[in-house]
């Protein structure tokens, strides 16, 4: 069994820089070569054992995954849970992605494609162990069917099958194709997490070496013959429209083959290769009509958001006891004002499709989480029937929800079917991608809490007003007008984002503002801001009441314990009953979220207006841990993506447009100012929650605790760049 080193990425970077570079890769994925289209057609393996297992004469084991792999580690982790129930060489795993129109052919045999909200492992872990087991299962009775032994005395490890009392033993390679034809076995029984060999150990990822050597396909990479490049360009303003375009400016630049109308709102210059079409993209005359949204900025934004926090209002999230009289008969009463920015999703890899139409077939391929939703919008832009229509996954170059949206693949499929019969790939430039993406909702919240005069608190209002994600992406999720997302981690109870502390009267509700800008699921969500104003506010009332963070929450959680466990667990590891180092100051919170427990603390110090993060403990229970050595990873990349967010990031409108346009004014951390982070994993293995998103909550709040504890400020606009304040 091959295990991962114990390297965190800061010295596996240092180290490479130095001079050596020397990795030793484990098991390798066997995906198909995107450039060769014959290999995505009916490219399964046979001998199929179930529909998630297939294994080939040599013991090679391809194991099919549905969700999109993006750089959490799901691809590895779901092959993990399968290998594991299925007690297969590990070394031999190789992975196979049944395209959604092979989904629709079985029936919807694989369920749900869709790789957001930190789902893939939680939502799936079920049918794919029982695949697992299933094929185990069929292979053992192959086997003893041709040893005319009962298969109760028969088992199997490793790939290798074995009759004890006589000896007798075979591969699986060898049954497979007898095993596959026998009876699929229903509901077999799992495996619980004290005997598993292979999944929940810190294994290798099955994409590492692809991604190393270049090999990895991804959409930027893709190739087709004869395939034309498009560049594309929308109005500058959300909801505005074309008025018009001249053509023949541009017609005889080179290289260029044809400009069209994409939709209402958005022109594209196809031409040979891609900074061809860009450039005459670039010269081309185009007049929009703008339409109402050029009238509005993020300071109109801001002030109809700032109405919001005191307007009548009848969507409630979480709701306990009397507030409203609480507060008014408080010893002591604490109030303030949050409010967090728009965010782009700033994947590295800007949104782009490849599409090829025919008069009876349209093709995609494409990096998207949501394979099904792809298909959808292909089989809607082209206008051809399911049967004539597939989407083929190519690797993602992140994701973090943006790529749950289709509307690139509607856009490609447009522009190719304008030229049928030639492969076109669609390519957004950075700044088009950049100022016409879909965006983290932009929130303000007015909390006021109630302590009686032992400092307990005694009631809590949370008002927040803003932009609904569900009202523009999903309309029909909407609850009696409500939107239930803008709540979480604040509601009274379940999977999805619990409220953590008992406060007996409590009142959570939302002034529903949705300014033109799209707002979409941005990784980690309302979380984010929610457990900001939450926990940062949470922070204020224990210094108001002159206690100790920590004690202040603990004494609010112990019908809680599972938050009060991470809680606890980021309080000892950092050494929260031990004084600080000198000039260091600390900062503590937890969340719930996506089904997983977290909480963080951060150590950091503040010289004038810089700000050095020296170190952050994160600790998670997410119900099972699959790779332990994927979530330390995921935590610190959603550290990276968080504190980005705190710091650097912030979408600001001007005109009605997005005024940041690339990297130099929408950031990302660098190398050093990336804390040492530290992982504490505490698996009850009572639950399946998530870990790609959940541990993002917990790193602003965290740093902005002890932001105060060094500087006594409270900052509550977001990001600090715009507070004049930076990291060292």
């Amino acid at each position: 069994m091959n295990f991962v080193p114990k390297m965190n990425r800061r010295a596996f970077v240092i180290g490479s820089a130095a001079g050596g570079l020397a990795l030793a890769f484990g098991p390798k994925a066997a995906l198909a070569a995107p450039g060769d289209r014959a290999q995505f057609l009916e490219n399964l393996t046979p001998n199929e054992l179930g529909i998630w297992v297939a294994v080939k004469p040599d013991d090679t084991v391809a194991i099919r995954i549905v969700r999109a792999e993006m750089g959490q580690g799901s691809q590895t982790g779901l092959a993990q849970l399968v290998a594991e129930e299925l007690d297969c060489d590990w070394s031999k795993v190789t992975v196979e992605y049944p395209t959604p129109a092979d989904n629709v052919k079985r029936k919807r045999a694989w369920g749900n494609y869709n790789s957001s909200g930190s789902r893939a492992i939680r939502e799936s872990n079920q049918y794919v162990r029982e695949g697992g087991a299933a094929a185990r299962m069929m292979l053992i009775a192959a086997a003893a069917n041709e040893w005319k032994v009962p298969a109760s005395e028969c088992s199997a490890s490793a790939g290798v099958i074995t009759h004890k009392a006589s000896g007798k033993t075979t591969t699986y390679g060898k049954v497979a194709e007898a095993a596959s034809k026998l009876p699929v076995p229903e509901k077999p029984a799992l495996k619980k997490p004290e005997e598993w060999k292979i999944a929940g150990k810190p294994l290798k990822r099955l994409d590492t070496a692809d991604k190393v050597v270049g090999k990895m396909m991804y959409g930027v990479d893709f190739t087709l013959p004869g395939m034309l490049n498009a560049a594309i360009k929308d109005c500058p303003v959300f909801g505005g429209k074309v008025k018009s375009f001249d053509a023949a400016k541009v017609s005889g630049m080179k290289g260029v083959k044809k400009v069209v109308q994409v939709d209402d709102k958005s022109v594209a210059v196809v031409a040979d290769t891609w900074w061809h079409a860009k450039t005459a993209l670039d010269a081309l005359p185009i007049e929009w009509d703008k339409g109402e949204g050029a009238k509005v900025s993020s300071e109109s934004i801001a002030k109809w958001l700032e109405e919001g926090l005191t307007a009548e209002t009848k969507f409630v999230g979480n709701k306990a006891g009397d507030a409203q009289a609480a507060i008014a008969g408080a010893a002591k009463k604490v109030e303030a004002v949050y409010a967090y920015p728009y965010q782009s999703h700033a994947c590295m890899e800007p949104m782009n499709a490849t599409a090829l139409v025919t008069a009876d077939k349209c093709e995609v391929w494409t990096g998207t989480q949501n394979g099904e939703a792809a298909y959808a919008a292909a089989i809607a832009a082209s206008g051809l029937p399911a049967d004539k229509v597939d989407v083929h996954r190519l690797m993602l170059g992140t994701g973090f929800g943006r790529r749950t949206r289709s509307e690139y693949v509607t856009e490609a499929v447009s522009i190719a079917k304008q030229m049928p019969g030639t492969p076109i790939k669609l390519l957004k430039s950075r700044e088009e991608d950049m100022t016409q993406g879909v965006y983290h909702p932009v929130t303000q919240c007015k909390l006021t809490g109630a302590l009686d005069k032992d400092g307990n608190v005694t009631g809590l209002h949370m008002r927040i007003s803003g932009q609904s994600i569900l009202a523009y992406a999903r309309p029909e999720a909407m609850q009696a007008g409500a939107d239930p997302a803008v709540f979480q981690g604040l509601n009274p109870g379940g999977a999805e984002g619990a409220f953590g502390y008992e406060i007996p009267n409590l009142l959570i509700d939302h002034s529903m503002r949705n300014p033109h800008v799209p707002p979409w699921f941005w990784r980690g969500v309302n979380n984010n801001q929610n457990a900001i104003y939450l926990e940062c506010f949470i922070d204020e009332m224990a210094h108001a009441a002159g206690q100790d963070p920590l004690a202040f929450r603990r004494k609010m959680m112990a019908k809680f314990p599972k938050h009060l466990g991470v809680l606890n667990a980021v309080a000892e590891k950092v050494g929260w009953d031990k004084p600080a180092p000198q000039g260091i100051h600390r900062g503590i919170c937890q969340h719930m979220g996506y089904g997983s427990y977290v909480a963080a603390a951060a150590e950091v110090s503040v010289t004038g207006n810089k700000v050095k993060l020296h170190r952050i403990v994160a600790a998670t229970n997410p119900g099972h841990a699959v790779n332990p050595a994927q979530i330390e990873r995921q935590i610190a990349g959603s550290f990276v993506y968080g504190l980005s967010a705190l710091f650097h990031g912030g979408i600001t409108i001007k005109d009605g447009a997005v005024v940041e346009t690339n990297f130099d004014t929408f950031g990302s951390l660098r190398m050093s100012e990336m804390p040492k982070v530290e992982t504490v994993i505490m698996p009850s293995n009572d639950f399946w929650g998530g870990v790609g998103e959940p541990t993002i909550f917990v790193a602003a709040p965290a740093v902005l605790n002890a932001i105060f504890a060094a500087t006594g400020t409270r900052f509550r606009t977001f990001p600090l760049k715009n507070q004049n304040l930076q990291l060292a």
